[in-house]
């Protein structure tokens, strides 16, 4: 139990201290290896790999297609015509709701946070500036469209943290629909309400749009800008082919990449780059969530892991609330939603699955509460995509951070609380 407790602290002070989960995983994983007895080249070699490779080869196709389809609807435009015509549509007046439900729709038609956050950002500059609203706000507003509600509990989002569960519980993307929905209207609505609020109270205190410093911004030229209508479809039909043909993911994302090159094949020179630059920023992303897994593989392995399961299932109430804590603390641990989730459900997930047989708890419910759980404490400020978002944004963690906190962590484990409510009366 010691090295498992001093693996998961050392993983995430290496974590938040900046060094890449990549070879920090394997070095923690040796500490719960050696304090456990196992032979330690052993444990790197055999069951640390064994878990990484495994969950590369199940995950890696939906990574790399995923980032390819976010990187054509970037390059061709696509992602800013569709964010565009929402803001039009919402108002500049309305500026923090029009980049709220831009990032929405981007990250529940399947396109990747980190493309999200470049497409959006310099919309959400004009929005701000014809608002008059203060940028420090940005980070916030961006994080809560494309953080939260459709990256976890909207029914049917093509989003990771939405696909990993169905691998142990035997679900769909639509699982737990009604949990789902309840779950992303407190996100939706808590983080809009929270925002409003900032919005005034940094009105009142004399705060208003500054031009950003050091920053080349390139104006949106609408008019060079594909179809919003043909933009939009792509979106339409990852989320369609997957949840009413119920295609496989993978499948659905090719349909969504074709369809894009289909509607803008005048740019056919620029999709080799394109796919290119899409597949290899895919590898990166793989390659740390599986570092994670296979940390989890080498805790799973040593024998204090018995008493850890104990010491988790053994917390009062449903056994949704102990999937929900473990999954939070290894996500907040990993700074990762999809490798925090990884490390819980592959180590944990058949203990569940047992759980769900014996208290008659719908699978579906726990696949909803692990895919919220996992996009809580995640967002702590060593969290890669937090990171990002402060960078394009030009904002540092004492600008931005305080608000991120609320709608990125705060809120969500809130509606983890209301979702696991929900789904303990039998309403999934």
């Amino acid at each position: 139990m010691l090295g498992i407790v001093l693996g998961l602290i050392l993983l995430m002070y290496l974590a938040y201290r900046g060094w890449s989960i990549i070879w920090v995983a394997p070095i923690t994983a040796g500490v719960v290896a050696i304090f456990g007895g196992l032979d330690l080249l052993d444990a790197y070699k055999n069951t640390y790999m064994e878990g990484f490779v495994n969950f590369a080869k199940l995950w890696f196709p939906v990574f790399m297609l995923g980032a390819i389809f976010g990187k054509l609807m970037e390059d061709t435009g696509s992602a800013s015509s569709v964010a565009s015509m929402i803001t039009k549509v919402i108002g500049k007046q309305r500026a923090i709701l029009g980049v709220i439900v831009a990032c929405a729709v981007l990250t529940y038609g399947g396109v990747s946070l980190f493309v999200v956050v470049f497409a959006v950002y310099p919309l959400a500059i004009a929005l701000f500036r014809e608002a008059n609203i203060t940028r420090r706000l940005i980070p916030g507003t961006v994080a809560l469209g494309a953080f939260t509600f459709t990256m976890t509990a909207v029914p049917g989002t093509p989003q990771i943290q939405n696909l990993i569960p169905t691998e142990y519980y035997g679900t769909t993307a639509m699982a737990a629909p009604f949990m789902g929905i309840i779950a992303a209207l407190v996100m939706g609505v808590g983080g809009y309400v929270y925002l409003t609020w900032r919005e005034k109270q940094t009105r009142a205190a004399g705060e208003f749009y500054t031009e950003p410093k050091d920053q080349d911004i390139k104006e949106i030229d609408e008019a060079k800008l594909p179809n919003p209508i043909l933009s939009f479809l792509p979106l339409i039909a990852v989320i369609f082919t997957l949840n009413v043909f119920n295609w496989d993911i993978v499948v659905s994302l090719i349909t969504g990449i074709l369809m894009i090159i289909a509607f803008n094949y005048k740019m056919i020179k620029k999709f080799t780059d394109s796919v290119n630059k899409g597949a290899s920023g895919s590898v990166i992303a793989i390659v740390n969530t599986s570092a994670a897994v296979g940390f989890g593989a080498v805790v799973r392995a040593v024998p204090g892991f018995e008493k850890l399961t104990d010491f988790v299932m053994g917390i009062q109430g449903s056994p949704l609330i102990s999937q929900a804590v473990a999954i939070n603390i290894l996500a907040g641990s990993t700074g990762s939603a999809s490798g925090g989730m990884g490390i819980a459900l592959e180590a944990l997930g058949d203990r569940y699955m047992q759980l769900s047989a014996q208290t008659g708890i719908d699978p579906e419910a726990f696949h909803r509460v692990a895919s919220i759980a996992s996009g809580g404490l995640d967002t702590l400020p060593h969290n890669g995509a937090v990171l990002t978002l402060l960078t394009i944004t030009g904002m540092s963690h004492k600008d931005s951070y305080k608000d991120i906190f609320v709608v990125g962590c705060a809120i969500p484990v809130l509606s983890v609380i209301v979702a696991i409510i929900v789904g303990s009366i039998g309403i999934i």
